[in-house]
């Protein structure tokens, strides 16, 4: 039994080292030399690496129809980076701006009614694989109802008074007044503060706060085209015009001593005798009035502001003619009146002075001119023609839609 026992733990040593001896020769130096062994194994169960491929979305669906037109097309490299984007239909290219890592590229422009547009895209990934997409589609069209103009005032190129306030005017009417509104600029050099003031829903004016700068040049921007304007209602197109500000032409009428005093460029040049309406029936207002137009001759007529009976009357030809309200207040020719002028306030509110001063006021004075008047009761208003200069302009700026 004893000589039993020894021999069992010997036998066990021997099969062990016999073991481990096996374990270390198939693992080492065959999977070194990589001739045999495991390591072929290994090597066929490796999966092999990906190849990357570039990926592109277009967010207009390929053969979409009836597309809203305030759509922005975009293009965006799911993988890879982008390369080229052209996004064209019969009126030309889209313009667009691509992103600083190449992965997004956005039009700079909306969308055109009832119009086909081919997306070419083209997209690449590092080690050179490439792809190129192509997408047509069709925006919903629109009738002229669907759509708004702007009709912008002044025109192109004309030279205006301190007092002009930019006007746009809308053909169809503009219930989401701050979506417009954000479309809409004024830059002027020398650059002036200013606000935007909705008069109604087809009509908004911007203003300085403070009258024009003598001298500045203006650029009124209404991106406007594709823009929502409420209702189903887009803007129709995009426009621009400048304007020039000529001189600061001022002129104070004193309702009670019967004066107009006229600056330019803040220099009295003349004070001239004037009347105004009589009271209390055809009182002139008091306020800020501004040249609204001009005619050299203009046919008065009463009954087209409601004066008739034993005041009523209808002048033929009346000379050097400016319409400062829309109610038909106007600074004219009033020969018929020299003997009042000066002294007494004999008009149905209108301010009449010889022919000989308002042939001249005529000749210096451009629309937007500003005329002040002082002395009576009844108050000019804000939108009985060019009044936008009679609230503060803290007031003035809580009738823009963005305020």
């Amino acid at each position: 039994m004893s000589v039993l026992r020894a021999r069992v733990p010997l036998l066990c040593g021997a099969l062990l080292a016999v073991s481990l001896t096996a374990a270390c020769g198939s693992g080492g130096a065959t999977s070194d030399n990589g001739s045999h062994g495991l390591r072929p194994v290994l090597d066929s169960k490796t999966p092999k690496p990906q190849v990357a491929e570039p990926s592109v979305h277009t967010n207009v669906g390929g053969g979409a129809t009836s597309v809203p037109v305030d759509r922005r097309v975009s293009v965006t490299a799911d993988s890879g980076t982008l390369t080229s984007v052209a996004v064209t239909s019969r009126s030309g290219p889209v313009p667009g701006t691509l992103s600083a890592d190449h992965k997004t590229w956005t039009a700079g422009a909306l969308l055109e009614p009832g119009t086909s547009y081919t997306v070419v895209s083209q997209a690449s990934v590092d080690g050179g694989a490439s792809i190129r997409k192509t997408t047509h589609f069709r925006t919903a069209a629109l009738t002229l109802d669907q759509q708004t103009y702007p009709s912008i005032a002044p025109l192109a190129g004309q030279t205006v008074g301190v007092g002009m306030p930019v006007i746009i005017r809308f053909d169809v009417p503009v219930t989401d007044k701050a979506s417009i509104e954000k479309h809409l600029s004024v830059v002027s050099q020398p650059a002036q503060k200013g606000a935007w003031h909705w008069i109604s829903d087809t009509e908004v004016h911007w203003r300085p706060a403070h009258y024009w700068k003598a001298g500045t040049k203006v650029t009124v921007n209404a991106d406007i085209n594709s823009v929502p304007a409420g209702n189903g209602i887009f803007g129709q197109l995009n426009r621009s015009v400048s304007f020039n500000i000529g001189a600061a032409h001022i002129y104070k009428v004193n309702t009670k001593t019967d004066q107009m005093q006229v600056f330019s460029n803040g220099k009295l040049l003349r004070t001239l005798p004037i009347t105004t309406g009589q009271q209390p029936a055809y009182t002139t207002r008091s306020g800020i009035k501004v040249i609204i137009e001009k005619f050299p001759t203009k046919d008065m007529n009463s009954e087209t502001v409601g004066i008739t009976g034993a005041d009523a009357y209808n002048i033929k030809g009346v000379q050097w003619a400016m319409r400062v309200t829309y109610s038909g207040e106007f600074v004219h020719a009033a020969p018929w009146s020299v003997a009042s002028q000066g002294h007494a306030n004999v008009s149905h509110g209108c301010t009449g002075m010889s022919t000989a001063n308002a042939d001249w006021l005529y000749h210096m004075t451009n629309v937007g001119d500003v005329v002040q008047y002082t002395g009576t009761d009844k108050p000019m208003t804000l939108t009985n023609g060019y009044g936008d200069w009679n609230e503060s302009f803290h007031t003035y700026r809580q009738g823009s839609a963005l305020h």
